[in-house]
């Protein structure tokens, strides 16, 4: 079984430019309820849904972070942590600032949606004028990236919204059930 029929069995089909892939999705962009550093905590009426999955959604779908008072970020957060940083941070460096080789992820979320992210990266992109080329290779068949996108994301989205400071974070909830399950269905482990 390839990469993309593992994916589709574990979530709904998104359209990637003319790619129609199988990805964890469903789940939208929403600022943390509350988080460290001075972030201003967002109203009851903002706050992310939990799935059955335990991940954290918008009301639009779209998957998002959640970082409680005291720091603790939702498993995906973390995980996307740890993915971004086994997988990206070679090109567009620690935490999503950026490189000589590579922009910053965080500055490109404040305008990326979802959609056009997923896109990027599953699909590459080619950026050509006449002072540079700059280059994003396709990741579509790469499980360790596409396993994790929606983590990858969520991570970004809050070190892009100012919510998640550098560096390691020091607590999070616990992996759920449903995220292993996930997992060992990507990776045709059943």
């Amino acid at each position: 079984m390839n990469l993309l029929s593992r994916v589709s069995t574990t979530a709904p089909l998104l359209a990637a430019g003319s790619v129609a892939i199988g990805l964890t999705l469903g789940l939208p962009q929403v600022l943390a309820q509350s988080a460290p550093s001075g972030a201003v905590p967002q109203s009851p009426a903002q706050a992310p849904a939990k799935n059955e999955d335990g991940r954290y959604m918008s009301a639009d779908g779209t998957p998002t972070y959640k970082i409680t008072s005291d720091g603790t970020l939702d498993w995906y957060t973390f995980s996307g942590f740890r993915r971004y940083h086994a997988e990206c941070h070679t090109c567009h460096g620690p935490e999503g600032e950026g490189s000589t080789y590579a922009p910053a992820l965080v500055a490109s979320l404040k305008r990326l949606s979802h959609e056009e992210f997923t896109h990027i990266v599953v699909n590459g992109k080619q950026s050509i004028s006449a002072g540079q080329q700059q280059v994003m290779p396709s990741f579509g068949e790469n499980v360790n990236v596409m396993c994790y996108l929606d983590d990858i994301y969520v991570y970004l989205k809050a070190r892009s919204d100012g919510v998640l400071a550098r560096g390691r974070p020091a607590k999070r909830e616990d992996k759920p059930e449903a995220a292993t399950k996930n997992e060992n269905t990507c990776f045709g482990r059943s």
